[in-house]
């Protein structure tokens, strides 16, 4: 079920997990070879115009955000899992700014069948926590999440008058087509956006790859008691070993 329910005509995400469940998974994320480090986005601000559906010309308009840093301690390297932290950060992101997040994570990871959506796997609540850590890599992050977040509702009022999240899925849809990647035709002032939507799309993804419903999805079958004796490898995990081995002159 989506966490994205109705409140006066308004749509909001509703968090279900404990801050000590969010804070765990963040350090699984921050621990995974699936999120790539920040390559930082050297892109000309130069900005020209650009035609929309309804027949009006766009310009640039990314400005990004001037953020204080959050200077409260992380955790260390050898933080206590047993005793939770008494004042662990605040969290970053507006109620406004987690349902946006929450949108846009689930027209990433949309469900599928038995696959859970972004929202299903609370994806919202651990992009909020990263944004939110007090971390060199997370709070760079801080800064290209939030100007995309600014800039999307931004876009979203000069082509239809009002927010994103309160658009319509073709109106959502015809905005994220434009960002989704950087492609030869991209025009000059999408072209940071698209760098920051990457970026967004990345940790999204990590986020639901680390989740147990995202391992699952993967097909990964590790952290799963052997009931009896180990049965060894497979007949073709062996063909396979002893192949290698022959081509790489080791075979016995």
């Amino acid at each position: 079920m989506t966490k994205l329910i109705k409140i006066d005509n308004d749509y909001q995400y509703k968090s279900t997990i404990t801050r000590r469940e969010s804070l765990k998974w963040l350090s699984i994320l921050s621990a995974s070879a699936l999120i790539p480090s920040l390559i930082g986005c050297e892109v000309s601000d130069k900005a020209t115009g650009v035609t929309n559906s309804v027949g009006s010309t766009i310009k640039g308009h990314w400005a990004e955000l001037k953020l204080s840093p959050i200077s409260i301690k992380g955790y260390g390297k050898d933080p206590s899992m047993i005793i939770a932290l008494k004042s662990p950060w605040p969290k970053t992101l507006t109620p406004e700014q987690l349902t946006l997040v929450a949108v846009l994570a689930n027209i990433l990871v949309p469900r599928d069948g038995d696959v859970p959506s972004a929202t299903e796997v609370n994806v919202p609540d651990v992009v909020n926590e990263w944004v939110s850590s007090p971390y060199e890599r997370q709070q760079s992050d801080r800064i290209t999440i939030l100007s995309l977040l600014t800039w999307l509702d931004d876009e979203a009022k000069l082509r239809f008058s009002t927010v994103f999240v309160k658009l319509s899925v073709n109106e959502q849809f015809e905005i994220v087509d434009d960002i989704a990647y950087q492609k030869d035709d991209l025009v000059p002032e999408f072209t940071k956006v698209a760098d920051a939507f990457s970026r967004f799309r990345k940790l999204v993804l990590a986020a639901f790859f680390c989740s147990p419903e995202g391992t699952k999805d993967l097909g990964y079958m590790g952290n799963i008691a052997i009931a009896g004796d180990y049965p060894g490898p497979t007949d073709e995990a062996m063909l396979h070993l002893n192949q290698a081995l022959d081509e790489l002159g080791l075979s016995l």
